[in-house]
């Protein structure tokens, strides 16, 4: 029963420190969950007005822009897949994950081929224990995106869109795709998070709502303001999942580290009592044992005389 008694005290011991990291983790989760969250709100307006401008040009322009113009015939199609770089974050990669599967599925049965393009060593884990291949991946960043980041990433998949021979074989793409998709986690709230798939190109505008004054004047040509707005256009879009990714990674986790240390906390108070019935069990034993060697001296000395 003492084996048992100290068995009991070593889990409580350990069980006690890994709450000690469990809370830790959640409440360093909970002091940057605040910036991330400001980060994406901060980007909000640039994204929006960005938007504006490439939807005024896209809608009072006759031209026929490469990132805008549907092909004739889709044959191959790009996802890019947001994930985390570490884990202690529940479902988080695992959701998106899943969602880029089932997008994937659904551009395969269209007939289409998929390169995969990842951000997080956590995707590019799952791909690469399952030996799949994987076009491109960036790591090191996921909790704290940069636009520098996200500049890299949009260059490699304009490129690979627009196909450029010379650019697309640099990055590591076989060959041009015919739309680009890019999978990550939307902030909806603390308790909320949902993995969501967006078509990035050809540019689908997403603010089709917005009233736009019927007459612009496009200086030096509409042509030339699409060269220059749609890349910035793509490039503030994924910046802006970025920073959605980042701060859902962030709340996941803390609501993981705050369910862990909650399992901690029961975990101990159950080792404690058994570990109290064990000590007692214990104790009535050492009693028992020694009211019956008392009561065997008593018999014994009385049987002598």
């Amino acid at each position: 029963m003492a084996l048992s008694l100290r068995e009991y005290r070593a889990r409580i011991k350990s069980t006690e420190s890994m709450k000690k990291i469990t809370r830790a983790m959640e409440l360093i989760a909970a002091s940057r969950i605040i910036k991330a969250q400001q980060r994406a709100q901060a980007a909000a307006p640039y994204a929006r007005e960005l938007t504006r401008a490439v939807s005024a040009v896209a809608t009072y322009s006759n031209v026929d822009h490469p990132l805008t113009t549907e092909p004739d015939e889709t044959k191959r199609a790009a996802i890019l897949i947001v994930t985390s770089d570490r884990g202690l974050a529940g479902a988080y990669s695992s959701s998106v994950l899943k969602e880029a599967e089932r997008l994937a599925q659904k551009l395969r049965e269209e007939g289409k081929e998929v390169d995969t393009y990842i951000t997080g060593r956590k995707g590019e884990a799952y791909y690469k224990f399952r030996q799949r291949p994987v076009v491109q991946t960036w790591t090191g960043f996921s909790d704290q995106p940069t636009y520098d980041v996200a500049h890299d990433i949009g260059e490699t998949l304009i490129a690979a869109f627009l196909n450029d021979d010379e650019t697309v074989a640099s990055e590591g793409s076989p060959q041009g795709v015919d739309e680009v998709h890019v999978v990550y986690t939307r902030f909806v709230s603390m308790l909320s998070q949902e993995p969501v798939a967006t078509r990035l190109l050809p540019l689908e505008v997403v603010e089709g709502d917005v009233e736009l004054p019927p007459l612009y004047e496009f200086e030096p040509s509409p042509a030339e303001v699409l060269d220059a707005l749609l890349p910035k256009y793509v490039q503030s879009r994924i910046y802006f999942a970025l920073l959605q990714a980042a701060a859902s990674e962030l709340a996941a986790r803390q609501k993981a580290m705050k369910s862990a240390t909650d399992n901690a906390d029961e975990l101990i108070k159950k080792y404690k009592r058994i570990a109290n019935q064990a000590r007692q069990a214990g104790i009535t034993q050492e009693i028992s044992e020694i009211v019956g060697g008392v009561n065997a001296l008593a018999d014994a000395t009385a049987g002598s005389e």
